[in-house]
């Protein structure tokens, strides 16, 4: 026998905890299932490649103000952006007055110099 002291109150703490122990593992369980639903599903649609450029918006007085180009995956873009083809951004560039972003060089890109 063991000299751990008990009482009723601490049997029933105990087949609580079993008891919940239990339920978070079923819980897991399910968690499990449906990650590997939406991981099977999404493995079947087609990935979406986002624009290749993208024009970044500034606020200036309360009204957006475009400030930047930016390849599509630049991590330096603001969070107001519109999305740009090809031409569209090398037109930004060169003719529209709006900057090349320094860090992921769209003008070398486009092939432009500033």
């Amino acid at each position: 026998m063991s000299d751990e002291p008990t009482s009723p109150e601490l049997e029933k703490l105990r087949f609580l905890y079993r008891v919940q122990l239990s339920q978070v593992a079923q819980t897991e369980r399910w968690i499990d299932a449906e990650l590997h639903k939406l991981r099977e599903r999404a493995s079947r649609l087609p990935r979406l490649e986002g624009p290749e450029f993208l024009l970044s918006y500034l606020r200036a007085g309360g009204q957006p103000k475009a400030d930047s180009v930016h390849l599509g995956d630049c991590r330096m873009v603001s969070h107001h952006t519109k999305p740009l083809d090809r031409d569209q951004a090398r037109q930004a560039i060169t003719s529209g007055g709006i900057r090349a972003c320094e860090i992921c060089r769209p003008d070398s890109e486009l092939g432009v110099l500033e």
